[in-house]
């Protein structure tokens, strides 16, 4: 029988085997949500250990059992072995856990024979699941102080980026000498209608726009340059006619990244191919707090994972500084996902409350006050 562990004890214990995992279990009345864990690189581990530790106290009393069974995965691996996962890991992901939850992976010294770096598993992950919806919520919360002006409430959107196309499917396939190089830019009509559909759902289910309410999908292209731009706004729009009560506008890219920062209240949701999503959710997270105030979920019709939108950070690994929350908050976005809405909801009101009255402070570096267990002890100490 797998059982919930107290949470002074920390996370529980992982389990698990190259050959598969033994059969989740519980007690009667319980559901049981099995997760993969992914520790990663650099800061990683430290942010796992916060997450998890939580999630564990937050389930307590709701019904549920948290099985979490340990994966190898980064390029700490792909220096060991040449692999950035251990063997079956997709098939294991696919076919014996309800989520997995994966740290931050990658080492800049870690590379592949061209120079790009390895270990990185978003091009594994995304295709091999299918997680065709990258989902970023970018949230200024009570008591966090940003360069901007802007106050808690005036920032609340979504970043929804194409996940499995666009200018990161030639990752590890451009072609080129060393005097030039050349990576393609794929849009599929499949790909777009499923995110746009995607991102229109979401849209119902929010408040709307915290300028005025309204339920608003902001699609944001290059279309009036490039080709695979104008083909994803085409098939956006219609997509949108069949959702009559959620607005759609636009944006070029660069009008949306001078928009986020000069009038974020405007947005809702934000749809975007998977590039330029990249960069936007990264000036998104600037306004917020910075890169570890944020989280993100990669979502598809089987297994879903979850993650921090920054790296590893190795330069500040092991030494207890890294600012937890967006493995946390990413850890809620998972609950959420598997309809343990109530665990979820205790997890985001932990951290805002212990953000809005100072148990949690974060410095103008992006390091939390105190440190990464401080941060995990106050969240523990605010969940209701």
């Amino acid at each position: 029988m797998t059982t919930s562990p107290d949470p002074a004890d920390g996370p529980p214990a992982a389990g698990g085997s190259a050959a598969g995992y033994p059969a989740a279990g519980g007690p009667a009345g319980h559901r049981t949500i099995r997760v993969a864990v992914i520790e990663g690189d650099g800061i990683g581990p430290e942010l796992i250990e916060s997450a998890t530790t939580v999630m564990t106290r937050a389930v307590r009393g709701a019904g549920i059992t948290l099985d979490l069974v340990t994966e190898r995965g980064g390029a700490g691996l792909y220096a060991e072995t040449g692999d950035n996962l251990e063997p079956g890991a997709l098939d294991r992901f696919r076919n014996n856990v309800d989520a997995v939850l994966k740290g931050p992976v990658g080492l800049p010294q870690v590379r592949r024979p061209d120079g790009t770096e390895a270990g990185l598993l978003g091009g594994v992950l995304r295709t091999g699941l299918d997680t065709y919806a990258n989902v970023r919520p970018v949230r200024l919360l009570p008591g966090v102080r940003t360069p901007t002006i802007h106050r808690p409430g005036d920032i609340d959107y979504v970043i929804v980026r194409e996940n499995t196309e666009g200018l990161y499917l030639s990752r590890g396939l451009g072609v080129g000498t060393r005097d030039a190089c050349v990576d393609q830019l794929f849009v599929s009509r499949a790909g777009v209608d499923r995110v746009a559909r995607f991102a229109f759902e979401l849209a119902r289910t929010r408040d709307g726009a915290p300028a005025d309410g309204t339920r608003r999908v902001t699609l944001v292209d290059k279309s009036k340059v490039l080709r695979s731009f104008a083909l994803f706004r085409e098939v956006t729009i219609e997509v949108a006619a069949e959702y009559p009560d959620v607005e759609l506008d636009f944006r070029y890219s660069d009008a949306a990244a001078h928009d986020l920062v000069m009038t974020p209240r405007h947005f809702d949701v934000v749809l975007t191919e998977n590039f330029v999503g990249d960069l936007l959710s990264d000036l998104g997270a600037a306004t917020v707090g910075g890169l570890g105030m944020c989280p993100s979920g990669n979502i598809g019709l089987g297994t879903s994972y979850f993650e921090p939108v920054h790296g590893s950070a190795p330069g500040i690994a092991g030494r207890d500084l890294a600012n937890p929350i967006s493995q946390i908050l990413s850890a809620a976005m998972l609950l959420e996902h598997l309809g343990a809405a109530e665990a979820a909801g205790r997890v985001r009101r932990a951290v805002e409350s212990a953000l809005a009255d100072g148990a949690v402070q974060i410095e103008p570096t992006g390091c939390p006050r105190g440190g990464t267990r401080a941060v995990t002890s106050a969240v523990l100490d605010h969940l209701p």
